[in-house]
């Protein structure tokens, strides 16, 4: 996957959502990955370590070794590590479709986040599935933004969602990929494959999850992606610009935002 075509780009905005979304998702999405010690372990697209954190402290030892392509977001990954004295991760600079590990010599892939970006995710799981040991572990997680839906409803909200969704699928992407993983992953050549959903639900009973997902993490998302939406002409800055107010809506007292992430587990 080249840098530009990672719909959210690489600012320190960006950074934040990230860490923003990581914190307040650890338990929904991480609560289940553990690696037993001395497990080599494989974490692809790591970003700016975000995941990697919480990836390391549920196994601490497990051997890790986190991979990403952007130079840049190594560097704040490994500042990251350095800040929370993390000693069980090596990182990486490369590609996924072209790791520089032999065949057959790891025992578990991690994957959070990655494949909504790739054009061709089959082929990189295919990738993937080749550096693995015969009966290794494949774990992923993925989002689907079809899945948001909130109160108060609003047909300018919906509409700046769209245009995030379209804006991913010009580069590539697909952030629908979630509800796809079974057959991905069966694609690709993995078997014992089970998902699972991982429902968010946020109210005003839950400000934690409003500020962390609704507001920092999901609403950022969308409103980030505005001037790629005007651009490629999918709104008026007015139309755009009036979604986004509406979804925040979903975070005032008496909103409710819902959105669905999906979690799969393989074998080779």
């Amino acid at each position: 996957m080249r840098d530009d075509k990672y719909v959210h780009g690489y600012s320190q905005w960006e950074s934040e959502r990230l860490h923003d979304q990581a914190g307040t998702l650890a338990e929904l999405l991480h609560h289940d990955t553990r690696y037993a010690a001395g497990r080599m372990v494989l974490e692809a697209g790591c970003g700016v370590g975000a995941q990697t954190i919480i990836l390391a402290s549920h196994s601490p030892e497990a051997e890790i070794t986190s991979v990403d392509i952007n130079a840049s977001s190594i560097a704040d990954a490994s500042r990251l590590l350095l800040e929370h004295g993390v000693g069980n991760v090596t990182l990486l600079e490369a590609d996924i479709f072209a790791l520089p590990f032999e065949a057959e010599s790891l025992d578990d892939i991690f994957i959070c986040f990655l494949l909504e970006h790739l054009a061709e995710p089959v082929e990189a799981l295919g990738h993937l599935k080749d550096v693995l040991k015969p009966g290794g572990t494949l774990t992923v997680i993925e989002g689907d933004h079809g899945s948001a839906f909130f109160h108060p409803d609003s047909e300018y909200a919906r509409a700046a969602i769209q245009c995030l969704i379209e804006v991913q699928a010009s580069l590539g992407g697909d952030s629908l990929i979630g509800r796809r993983l079974f057959p991905l992953l069966q694609q690709a050549g993995f078997k014992d494959v089970t998902v699972s959903p991982r429902f968010v639900y946020a109210d005003a009973s839950r400000p934690e999850m409003v500020d962390g997902f609704t507001r920092k993490t999901f609403n950022a998302m969308v409103e980030g992606a505005r001037d790629q939406a005007i651009a490629a002409a999918l709104a008026t800055p007015d139309d755009f610009d009036r979604g986004v107010r509406d979804l925040y809506r979903a975070a005032d007292p008496g909103g409710t935002f819902c959105y669905t992430f999906f979690k799969a587990f393989a074998r080779k």
